[in-house]
Parts: C-alpha cells; structure tokens; sequence
C-alpha cells in the first residue's frame, strides 16, 4: 500500500501534465501563432463553407480541371483516415496494370509527350496535394479546349498559382491542384 499511493499519485499528475495541460498549451500557442494551420489549412468559398484543404489532395476528373496526383487510399480517393501507399512494388502486376490504365486514360485525352510520374503515380501518403509544373503543363491544352481560353491565359494562372522552392532551396516548383482550380473556376 506504501508504494501504491505515490503510483496512482504519479499517474494522476502525469495524466493531468501530459493529457492536459500540454496538448491546451501548445493547441493554444498554434491558435494563435498559426491559426489557419492549426485549423487545418482550410479553404472555403464565398459562403465561408469548406471546400477542401490545401494540404490533401482532392478527386478532380473533369476535362476543365487540372488533375491531381492518383490517390492511394483505399475506399475512396484522397480519404485522410487511409493515408499510406499502396505498398505495390515495381514489379507487382496489379502495379503495372494501374500504371499502364492511367497511362491509357492520359493518351485518351490526346497527351502525346512523356508522361511524368506523378500523373500515373500516387504519393507516398496517397493525399498529396500538389503535382509538379510539368504534370500541370501537359494538362494545359486539355483545360484550355474545355474552357474556351487560350493556353496562355490558363499558362497565366498556372504561374501564379506556382509554388517555389521551400526556402529556395528544398523540392521542386510545384503547384497546388485545389487551389489552381478554384482560379480557374474564378477566371470565368
């Protein structure tokens, strides 16, 4: 008994530090040093209503958008509660199948250049929101027909919307697909 009451009194201490004290300082400290990411990265229309985040990738097959990167997730496309790959390795015939029928799907819509990757491939948490400044050009042709612009034009809002370097110096110029989509839809 003499070694149980300090026990539960450490675990009770412990229980309020670690699972409250803590998680409301830094929940707090987030709020208000980085609300819009502590909130989840959040973008909404014109209602204030949430239309996705920029930070998972959302499902877009019309020929007006650009598309995303595949989703990897099971159930449904870009499902956060199933982020992982698929853990197919490069040889693996359901891997090939998948590649080559996204592959097919491209070429359906008249892309004749190289393909890049990240058009056929997903990401290794399958939400990946962003695809590289190649992948968005292939698709400009595309997206200029279904909308009636010119490929500058969509060119245009393409290099606005391009995201740089992380401190110049980490990754690739790439582009968010949600967010260069919901230009387009404001181009109109």
């Amino acid at each position: 008994m003499k070694e149980l009451k300090p026990a539960i009194l450490m675990c009770l201490l412990f229980t309020i530090l670690c699972g409250g004290l803590y998680p409301a300082l830094v929940t707090g400290i987030a709020q208000t040093i980085f609300p819009r990411q502590a909130n989840g990265s959040l973008i909404t229309d014109a209602n204030g209503q949430a239309v996705g985040s920029a930070l998972i990738g959302q499902p877009f097959s019309a020929p007006h958008y650009f598309w995303p990167r595949p989703s990897a997730t099971a159930d449904f496309s870009y499902n956060p509660m199933a982020s992982g790959g698929s853990n197919l390795g490069p040889t693996n015939p359901a891997f090939l199948n998948t590649v080559a029928e996204r592959i097919a799907d491209l070429r359906a819509t008249g892309v004749t250049d190289p393909i890049p990757a990240d058009l056929v491939l997903a990401s290794a948490s399958g939400l990946d929101p962003h695809i590289s400044l190649e992948a968005a050009r292939l698709q400009i042709p595309r997206i200029a027909l279904a909308r009636n612009l010119s490929e500058d034009a969509v060119a245009d809002i393409m290099a606005i919307h391009t995201e740089g370097r992380l401190l110049g110096l980490l990754g690739e110029p790439r582009v968010n697909v949600l967010l260069l989509n919901r230009a387009l839809d404001f181009k109109r």
